[in-house]
């Protein structure tokens, strides 16, 4: 059926744009904010998803504090075919708006019963860039292809939290974004249950995954690696971007070296250095500096308390909580995707950013022999 998006010149198969071209329950379509504050004592994560194989979208926000405490407000509808204006999406008392293409997003989460509400609007400081084309097989079988493109800029709006508004000052925000679509495994896309009688997974000898956007005054930098427990990698992919503002073109990072430190109630990075080896062969050293966390598992990446991103709940679903990320218990649930918000110092430069990451089974350089 038509949909407002059929309005734009924009068709590439002979259809409408109210469904995609294959019936992939895992098929996935996400945008992702999230920030801090540079002092480390708070940070935010909010998005949504829409499955169009499985009739579902959904949205999250969650902030969590220095301290350990992290409060999540999700909601849930039945994904109808768009009937507002283009670029405007809601659900419940989420709304997601584009307000330049490329450029500059908006997320709102009206207030509500669950007391975690925001407005959030994100314009960019540097241009948006695409991830890597990730296409693998298992089997014969697609386990992933999907497309991303990310964006780091600044941010203005408010957090409420209970009742206690907390102003966003753009100087002192660290704040970036993605938008992705297509299959996807793993949290927040392609781990929901397509039925019990399928042939069990392959289980790796170990997965080292990473990933580093990494902002300093005049330079981006952007990497990604996925590797076997040899340190072989599989998947990669690395960027230097400038502000849009100086006309600079992008330049390109061919390889990354880590050495890396981790918690030892967790594996979670907590310190180190990343060596990158940019495209003219010159190199510069990362140090990362750990600040605070965050654990996207908790707002449906990952199944937590009875719900996971991509879940039918009908056409209202609403809920939210509170959880001491410090209690190993209530984060055991959740620990397989880590992010870290870090400053980071390169070429005797300052900078903040993020290191997520994926790390299980075993990986003998750390010191790791299994699962």
């Amino acid at each position: 059926m038509l949909t407002p998006n059929d309005e734009i010149l924009a068709h590439q198969l002979p259809t409408t744009f109210d469904h995609v071209s294959q019936s992939d329950l895992r098929w996935v379509e996400r945008v992702v904010m999230y920030g801090f504050d540079k002092s480390g004592d708070i940070n935010v994560m909010t998005g949504m998803a829409r499955y169009p194989n499985r009739n579902v979208t959904d949205a999250y926000a969650m902030v969590t504090k220095r301290g350990g405490e992290a409060k999540v407000v999700r909601m849930s509808t039945t994904l109808n075919p768009q009937t507002g204006g283009l670029g405007e999406y809601n659900i419940g008392p989420y709304t997601y708006t584009i307000e330049e293409p490329l450029r500059q997003v908006r997320t709102r989460v009206a207030p509500n019963d669950q007391g975690l509400s925001l407005d959030l609007r994100l314009t960019g400081q540097f241009d948006t860039y695409e991830q890597t084309a990730a296409f693998h097989r298992v089997r014969g079988r697609v386990s992933e292809d999907a497309r991303r493109f990310y964006q780091n800029g600044v941010v203005e709006g408010w957090i409420d939290i209970d009742g206690e508004r907390i102003e966003i000052d753009p100087q002192r925000w660290w704040f970036g974004r993605d938008h992705s679509w297509g299959i996807r495994n793993g949290g927040g896309g392609g781990s929901l249950s397509e039925g019990t009688e399928l042939q069990p997974g392959e289980l790796p000898e170990g997965v080292l995954y990473y990933m580093g956007i990494f902002q300093f005054d005049d330079e981006l930098v952007h990497f990604a690696q996925r590797e076997n427990s040899d340190g072989s990698r599989w998947q990669f992919e690395g960027e230097l971007l400038y502000p849009t503002e100086s006309g600079r073109p992008h330049a390109t990072i061919i390889d990354v070296e880590h050495d890396l430190k981790f918690r030892n109630d967790a594996r979670v990075v907590s310190g180190g250095t990343f060596t990158i080896i940019r495209g003219d062969r010159s190199t510069s050293t990362i140090e990362v500096h750990p600040m605070t966390d965050f654990w996207p598992g908790l707002a449906g990446y990952d199944h937590y308390n009875g719900y996971a991103s991509g879940y039918y709940r009908g056409d209202n679903f609403l809920d939210g909580f509170s959880v001491d990320t410090n209690n190993p218990e209530a984060l055991a649930p959740v620990r397989m995707l880590s992010e870290t918000l870090c400053e980071v110092r390169m070429d005797d430069k300052v900078g903040h950013g993020l290191v997520e990451m994926v790390f299980m089974g075993a990986y003998p350089r750390y010191g790791y022999t299994g699962w």
